[in-house]
């Protein structure tokens, strides 16, 4: 699933991030809004990741989602 399908479901998709992610509020999710960048910025900043570990959990997430 690309990004821009991502970006496109990001209402369905939500409450799987926040599954995942439970320290992502609703108010991030919003603000995310589907964009890849954006949610890896958000781990970075929730989480205390660096942009490699934050990007490689979102490769992760996405090809969860996708099955």
């Amino acid at each position: 699933m690309d990004s821009n399908i991502i970006k496109g479901k990001w209402m369905q998709l939500k409450g799987e991030a926040k599954k995942q992610w439970g320290q992502l509020t609703d108010d991030d999710l919003d603000v995310i809004d589907g964009e890849k960048d954006k949610l890896v910025g958000k781990l970075q900043e929730r989480y205390g990741h660096t942009k490699d570990d934050a990007e490689a959990e979102y490769r992760n997430w996405e090809q969860s989602i996708r099955h």
